[in-house]
């Protein structure tokens, strides 16, 4: 397949617009230490030099991702990546839940554990991967980043509703409901961009890079940072109007302004 074509949302001419960025807070979701670091840490990385504050929180330590290692020595091995990767792009808050890798299930569950993360956070954005079956370029999606998309996404209003999940008050937790957006990388059909140009991508790349011995255990058939990020950036900003850009299908909660029909 020809990664430049319409159906994978990139190189398409549309001219997407940029995503806005007049807010202070983000949480990253994710399901594996270094999803994030695909791409999204590079949009992280301008964020965090534009003083936003972003926090990441992780439904597992990644523990089967490594088939030469046991996962009982691969989670701190890849939890400690996962901090150092998320250093380089200026985030110092990295949040783990613990649910096995490989066999994460969509339920009331994890949105009330995202949810409790999202009313202590109090993000006005959030951040995490597609959760379709397919994902850009027509790649299939694997089970766990649909879950925890999807959940996400929900949790985004659970987090505003105190009729659902009332026990989180009992912790303190109030209703949240100033998360604006929830944004989605590698979605089949992005809606917008973030320019990554320049030090972003660099930030970005050296966040991926510190998963070395993740990616080491990948194999021959393992992405190296560098050429991929560049190649992958360098296609969202051909759709951008930028050189390098991440793009984003972003699920809009609360309007930027009166609805059309007022």
């Amino acid at each position: 397949m020809d990664p430049t074509q319409d159906k994978a949302g990139v190189g398409d001419g549309t001219g997407l617009p940029a995503l806005p960025e007049d807010w202070e807070r983000c949480l990253a979701v994710a399901a594996h230490p270094d999803d994030i670091e695909y791409g999204t840490a590079c949009a992280v990385a301008r964020w965090t030099a534009q003083g936003k504050h972003v926090s990441y929180l992780l439904a597992t330590r990644g523990e089967a991702g490594i088939d030469g290692l046991h996962p009982e020595r691969a989670a701190p091995l890849r939890e400690a990546e996962e901090r150092a990767g998320a250093r380089q792009v200026g985030v110092e808050t990295v949040e783990f839940l613990d649910h096995r890798d490989g066999v994460v299930e969509y339920g009331t569950g994890l949105r009330r554990e995202i949810v409790r993360a999202m009313r202590r956070h109090r993000p006005e954005i959030v951040v995490s991967g597609a959760f379709t079956v397919r994902m850009v370029g027509g790649m299939t999606n694997q089970a766990d980043h649909r879950a925890v998309g999807l959940a996400a996404l929900d949790a985004a209003r659970d987090a505003g509703n105190r009729w659902i999940f009332p026990e989180l008050a009992d912790e303190g937790l109030e209703p949240w409901n100033g998360i604006r957006m929830v944004c989605f990388a590698g979605a089949e059909r992005p809606t917008h961009g973030v320019d990554v140009t320049g030090e972003p991508l660099e930030r970005g790349i050296a966040s991926l890079e510190a998963h070395a011995e993740y990616t080491k255990g990948l194999g021959e058939g393992a992405f190296e940072p560098r050429p991929f990020l560049t190649w992958v950036s360098g296609m969202g900003g051909a759709a951008l109007g930028v050189e390098s850009a991440v793009l984003l299908d972003v699920h809009q909660l609360i309007p930027d302004g009166p609805p059309p029909w007022v």
